[in-house]
């Protein structure tokens, strides 16, 4: 009897999911946008979950230190801002600034197409 990949998933225990500490709160969140003219896509993250493709190419990949553990966060906006946002936050945990892998024009991302009218029978 051969057993097909979904009967082996289904006898899998469920993987624990690492519950990862928050490092932005919700108000600076919020005011990163008016301040910094930066939103964080993806935050406190490992080097693989920020190394993905389906992001604007204007996202950045940034490697810092809090309590102790290295951190990655994927964000948008200029390399200035961004420095300005995470060294006002973190100072010398700063580590680095690189390109992020992202593939999607940046006037392209969060873009969805209009829904589509009905056409009238005539």
């Amino acid at each position: 009897m051969t057993t097909t990949t979904e009967e082996k998933e289904l006898k899998k225990p469920p993987e624990k999911k690492e519950k990862k500490e928050v490092v932005w709160t919700k108000e600076e969140r919020d005011t990163l946008r008016e301040k910094y003219g930066s939103e964080i896509i993806i935050e406190n993250g490992s080097f693989s979950d920020v190394s993905i493709r389906k992001v604007p190419t204007d996202g950045y990949i940034i490697k810092y230190v809090y309590k102790d553990k290295i951190c990655f966060d994927l964000t948008r906006g200029t390399k200035i801002t961004i420095f300005d946002m995470y060294w006002d936050k973190f100072k010398d945990g700063l580590k680095s600034i690189e390109y992020g892998n992202g593939t999607i024009k940046p006037n392209l991302w969060g873009y969805q197409s209009p829904a589509t009218k009905k056409k009238k029978r005539k």
